[in-house]
């Protein structure tokens, strides 16, 4: 089970970034995918949830209405498109799989410059 994630980077404030993560060695359309953020000195939190289907969406209060995720499962992919961004979201974003007992992506740096 291996989860990959892309499309980080630096951006200034008000702009845009979209985040992928490929799964492979599981049924990756059969499981809820989740991102979360971690930052210095901050526990890691959970941002965005998708159940298997793409049905169902739930965010974080404080990103919801700016950040949509989706997934296209017959490419194994999570996506997390994060518009008007903020210098308070930057944070490694990290994507989650609930197969077995749940599986973690490397994380990827997003950094947004006021």
């Amino acid at each position: 089970v291996k989860l990959v994630e892309s499309g980080g980077g630096l951006v200034q404030s008000g702009g845009s970034l979209r985040l992928s993560c490929v799964g492979s060695g599981f049924a990756f359309s059969q499981f809820p995918m989740r991102w979360y953020r971690q930052s210095p000195g901050k526990e890691r939190e959970e941002v965005a949830y998708i159940f298997s289907n793409g049905l169902t969406t739930d965010y974080r209060d404080s990103v919801r209405g700016r950040f949509t995720v989706s997934r296209d499962n017959a490419k194994n992919t999570l996506y997390l498109q994060m518009d008007n961004l903020k210098p308070e979201v930057t944070a490694v974003y990290i994507c989650h799989s609930s197969v077995g007992v749940g599986r973690w992506g490397q994380g990827v740096q997003v950094t947004v410059s006021s």
